[in-house]
């Protein structure tokens, strides 16, 4: 039973193209590997050793930047302890008028002393802005970092300039050091950001984001187990380029330089549009489309690919309209405010109602050949 269970995962109709087996790909030209399935492998160790240095980062970067900023830790007040008040919040952080009547009968308090102690108890549970700038400096440098080694790499790669390449002689064609280094950085850092989420602030897209990280994750294998990194590595160096400009944008608004945020903002909205509207429906998405069926064909697997990426251009479209809201009124208003989206945590409600600015949640990004975090 599981030698048919492994036939059918593994099945050769569904991974290769027609007249193509995975004995074709078992030996490779000399001087010449193919990708294989186990190499990212090594990217689950790895997860670990960016899960450390991430929290060293925090520690020795980061933090000492939020001092230079003069953004403090913050110890908030702690609430007067209270079995039966923390018995309530552990399952709902605001208590409706029923409870407040049968609390103020139960403890001899009046509603007044029972609102305050819930709102000194959700500022307990709400995490600094210092540590809400090192989450962010985090990312912000792992994209900056990945995306200069993206470009160095594709900008002596000739499938960037002329995408017909990446299917010529498919699945024929060597891995290189660089696309190896490259997905497995980012199956690494997407892996361990899937990890952190649990023990990182708490935001109200926690599931959506959860999902995000495992599609990812998903699919940068699926497009590496399929020899697909020529076109996986232009769709993720596409969708890495705006999310730098959005974590600076969060970095100004964390900071209090309220002008850089929306001026940052605002250029992220361009770079979105002109990345995920233009470029990769028109140049990659095409490319996957039309020129794959010309010179490859179509197999189970074009199918799918190519029904993710179209779901994908769906979200891009979706995520645009609410950017461009904001945008808009970083430009008329002069303040990036905040969204469905927002970069909010759970135990923050009462900041939902407040007129603060927010920098939206990150984008997600579908890394891998069928997108994408």
């Amino acid at each position: 039973m599981t030698s048919s269970i492994s036939a059918w995962i593994w099945s050769e109709r569904f991974w290769l193209p027609e007249n193509v087996s995975w004995a074709d790909l078992e030996e490779p030209p000399p001087g010449v590997e193919y990708p294989r399935l186990g190499h990212m492998l090594y990217a689950l160790p790895l997860a670990g050793g960016v899960l450390l240095l991430r929290r060293l980062f925090e520690r020795l970067v980061a933090k000492p930047c939020a001092h230079i900023l003069q953004i403090q830790g913050g110890v908030p007040r702690r609430a007067q302890p209270n079995a039966v008040l923390e018995r309530l919040y552990q399952s709902k952080t605001y208590a409706d008028t029923k409870q407040l009547e049968g609390l103020t009968k139960q403890l001899d308090w009046d509603e007044r002393k029972i609102q305050r102690w819930f709102r000194v108890r959700r500022n307990q549970d709400r995490p600094s802005t210092q540590k809400k700038f090192s989450e962010s400096m985090w990312r912000f440098t792992f994209y900056l970092l990945i995306f200069i080694y993206a470009i160095c790499h594709l900008w002596r790669s000739p499938w960037m300039w002329d995408t017909r390449q990446c299917w010529h002689n498919y699945p024929f064609q060597g891995l290189s050091p660089g696309q190896y280094n490259y997905y497995v950085a980012e199956l690494a850092f997407y892996s361990s950001l899937m990890f952190s989420q649990f023990t990182d602030i708490r935001r109200k897209d926690f599931v959506i984001m959860l999902v995000h990280h495992l599609a990812t994750i998903f699919l940068i294998t699926f497009s590496y187990a399929n020899n697909m990194l020529r076109a996986g590595s232009l769709v993720m160096c596409v969708h890495d380029a705006s999310d730098i400009f959005l974590e600076a944008a969060k970095l100004a608004n964390y900071a209090k330089y309220q002008r850089l945020c929306d001026s940052l903002f605002v250029v992220f909205s361009l770079i979105f549009f002109l990345t995920r509207l233009i470029i990769f429906p028109f140049w990659i998405v095409s490319s996957v489309l039309f020129e794959s069926w010309e010179i490859v064909g179509p197999y189970q697997a074009w199918w799918l690919l190519n029904g993710l990426l179209l779901v994908l251009q769906t979200l891009h479209i979706i995520w645009f309209y609410l950017i461009t809201r904001i945008a808009i009124k970083a430009i008329f208003k002069g303040k990036v405010s905040k969204d469905d989206r927002s970069d909010l945590e759970t135990s923050s409600e009462e900041e939902n109602n407040s007129t603060s600015s927010k920098i939206p949640n990150q984008t997600p990004k579908l890394n891998g050949e069928s997108h994408d975090h």
